[in-house]
């Protein structure tokens, strides 16, 4: 198919005993492909077998591409790794697939294919290099796509490791997050419910539940004292989990020393960290470690993120106890609540598949969304990654740019990798659609625009040829994509300006309105551009209900503008956009009187030129600062002096003037995006308390918070204190506050 699609050429095809006996006869050049090139030459299989350096646990993937005179051979160590040996050849000739799909496919155009000296076999490091697609997302072309980048389809022989526990614990009695993970009992309760799919050689997963576990059993509770996990906020449950585990297996080996059955589980939630104790998994036993709240955006070797560097610890750990037989279920950064604008991840992975590959792992599942808009070419560079650690990304983006937008291939590798630069060097170590605008600042989307009608006007002459080859088309159609993941970046960006900067409701609605009808584009240009489900569309997808979704953001909007334009309430003052900051790690705000005692901003004024993002860590705690209200703090440098997120107390002050008789009106201040625990208080007196859950993403997306002020405020100067009480990743205000007049309704 593809030698047809390059050069024109028709090829011959023997694929019978006779015509294959016929064609080996020839002179003419001749394609060897899978088992028909060992049984021509069996002295390929030992070839091959030396380049296989990992001792097999599920399967090896190795290649072969040799040529001997009129005679290339292709070939693999299995059916789906002859398809590989295959990919290889197309891939020396210049095809690429960089997206599922015809619209990311590149085939050259060229009338003769020549193939030189040709003597080459490897091996992947790992066993297991694939990516499975959630929230209903696209598959069109994913198999394909897979294949071609040289991706294991399916689980790949490794078993599930999906939330499966809760079946054969039920009938205990107890809530499933409430069993005693240590009683012996319980480990012959679940060995009981799974003999025979041991017995039978089947693999299952005894995968932990999605939730928080509060087991009270003695042996339990010493267990998850040994270690607090910082980053759920609970004791860590690996330790007696993988003593649950251990039980349940040496049961079952016991009584079926033969059976092949292996029993996944997932390293999830809070048993990411490894356990304390020494200790080794049985052989049935294959785990997943799933880091989902560990920095999505950051390399293990990021200087910018000490979670990722610890958690390059986690991995060798977990690596060490599972001896071997570990696989990363891996985030795309693409995959959580976004909102179709770009989210790359290459420049993370490629130093993270190092580790893995170090760490002696299985391999790599990644979950993602597909959603091009957002991921983009993540998913190939991982693909060309899992497949070669050691491969060159940026000859590979150099490559790409030129392959996938031919002229103008400069103006959009500016824009690209401007893009790349500004997430690689980010110091946010968070996520969702928060980091936003500490990504996407004015100054990348000045270079975003630029760049774009740079390209336009670099591809605008196609657009009057009287007919286009097939790279042709494909360069306008995604010079179209780029053009309106452009125009939606910024009009999202513009919609988070106007609403968290501005207090301008009314317009962040309908820029937001836009940016959803250029997404609508997109997904009608294309369905795998997007995941989120269509109005009147038969094309399954993910629906969108509430605040954590662009159309309940543009609803929230649309709802605080009630607050300012009569109907709810009418604006009284636009709190200032930014606030007198304190850090208070050490928690003597309260007893200090932070909230009523005279700010002295002198050493502020003397040095905040000299302080930039990543040195703003260094500020002394005892001085008061300056905050915008419009980003929470740890994007605008509020950390910790070893670059941890700060998760300590601080407080905000500011003064406004309530002009005499306002204060006699029904006043509320609006805390329009807040995270966090906190205390309000008006010329030092505390007026009212807010409570949140620990983890952030348990509470209200919304994130507001509405205080009545009645009879608090008095005519004049009035000093405004809030105490945020940051425990886990993101505090702080994120939205600009305001303080409206209540009519009642």
């Amino acid at each position: 198919e593809y030698i047809q699609l390059m050069s024109g050429a028709a090829v011959e095809i023997a694929s019978t005993p006779v015509t294959i006996a016929k064609v080996l006869k020839s002179k003419r050049p001749l394609f060897i492909i899978g088992q028909e090139a060992f049984k021509a030459d069996p002295s390929l299989k030992n070839a091959l077998e030396k380049a296989i350096t990992r001792k097999k646990i599920l399967r090896s993937d190795a290649i072969l591409l040799r040529r001997k005179g009129n005679r290339i051979y292709l070939a693999g160590s299995n059916d789906k790794s002859h398809y590989y040996a295959v990919a290889e050849l197309l891939r020396r000739w210049g095809c690429r697939w960089y997206m599922p799909t015809d619209f990311g496919e590149v085939v050259p155009e060229q009338k003769s294919l020549s193939i030189g000296e040709l003597n080459y076999a490897y091996a992947p490091p790992f066993e297991i290099r694939t990516y499975w697609l959630s929230w209903m997302a696209d598959k069109t072309g994913q198999a394909e796509f897979q294949r071609r980048n040289f991706m294991t389809t399916g689980r790949g022989g490794m078993p599930r490791t999906n939330h499966a526990i809760s079946r054969y614990v039920k009938d205990l009695g107890k809530s499933v997050m409430s069993i005693p993970l240590t009683d012996p009992k319980t480990a012959k309760h679940v060995a009981t419910q799974v003999d025979k799919m041991f017995a039978e050689g089947k693999d299952f997963s005894l995968g932990m539940a999605d939730g928080i576990y509060n087991s009270t059993y003695p042996k339990d509770r010493e267990l998850m004292k040994l270690q607090w996990d910082k980053y759920y906020m609970r004791w860590s449950v690996s330790d007696p989990f993988m003593e649950l585990y251990n039980n349940i297996a040496r049961i079952l080996q016991k009584k079926y020393p033969k059976s092949p059955s292996k029993i996944g589980f997932l390293a999830y939630a809070n048993m990411t960290i490894p356990p304390v104790r020494n200790m080794k998994a049985e052989r049935s036993l294959f785990c997943e470690l799933a880091p989902i709240d560990i920095d999505p955006i950051h390399g293990m070797d990021s200087r910018q993120s000490p979670p990722r560097q610890e958690y390059r610890e986690f991995l060798h750990k977990w690596a060490k106890i599972m001896d071997g037989r570990l696989a990363i279920y891996d985030y795309d950064q693409g995959m959580l609540v976004w909102r179709d604008i770009p989210n790359p991840s290459h420049m993370a992975f490629m130093q993270d598949v190092k580790h893995y590959r170090d760490a002696g792992i299985l391999g790599i599942n990644t979950e993602s969304r597909n959603a091009i808009a957002t991921t983009f070419t993540n998913l190939h560079f991982r693909g060309q990654l899992m497949w070669n650690p050691d491969a060159n990304v940026s000859a590979l983006l150099n490559e790409f740019y030129q392959k996938f937008y031919g002229p103008a291939a400069k103006p959009m590798s500016d824009y690209w990798n401007a893009i790349y630069k500004a997430w690689k060097e980010t110091i946010v170590t968070e996520h969702e659609y928060f980091v936003a605008p500490a990504i996407y600042t004015p100054e990348l989307l000045d270079v975003m625009n630029e760049k774009m009608k740079e390209a336009e006007s670099l591809t605008a002459p196609l657009k009057k040829k009287p007919s286009l080859t097939r790279n042709e088309k494909l360069y306008l159609e995604r010079i179209k994509f780029t053009r309106l993941s452009c125009d939606l970046t910024n009009l999202y960006m513009g919609m988070i300006k106007a609403a968290g900067t501005d207090l301008n409701y009314k317009k962040a609605a309908a820029l937001g309105k836009k940016g959803l009808a250029i997404r609508d584009q997109l997904s009608i240009m294309n369905g795998t551009f997007t995941t989120y489900k269509r109005k009147n569309s038969k094309v399954p997808g993910m629906p969108e209900n509430g605040p954590p979704w662009w159309p309940g953001e543009v609803e929230q909007y649309q709802n605080l503008l009630k607050y300012i334009n009569g109907e709810k309430g009418k604006l009284v003052v636009k709190l200032p956009l930014e606030w007198e900051f304190r850090r208070d790690p050490e928690n003597i705000g309260i007893k200090e009187k932070f909230a009523t005692q005279e700010v002295d901003l002198t050493y502020w004024n003397e040095n905040k030129d000299s302080y930039t993002l990543d040195t703003r860590k260094d500020y002394p705690s005892d001085q008061w600062e300056m905050l915008r209200t419009d980003l929470y703090m740890q994007a605008q440098g509020i950390r910790h002096e070893d670059r941890q997120s700060y998760v300590k107390p601080v407080w905000y002050r500011t003064e406004i003037e309530i002009p005499t008789g306002k204060q006699k009106e029904k006043l509320h201040v609006l805390f329009p995006g807040l995270f966090s625990e906190a205390t309000l208080y008006i010329n030092g007196k505390k007026i009212a308390q807010r409570k949140q859950g620990k983890l952030w993403w348990q509470n209200d997306y919304r994130f507001e918070w509405d205080v009545d002020l009645a009879g608090k405020l008095k005519a004049g100067k009035n000093i405004i204190a809030l105490r945020v009480n940051c425990v886990h990743h993101m505090g702080g205000m994120f939205r600009r506050p305001f303080i409206y007049s209540s009519t009642g309704k």
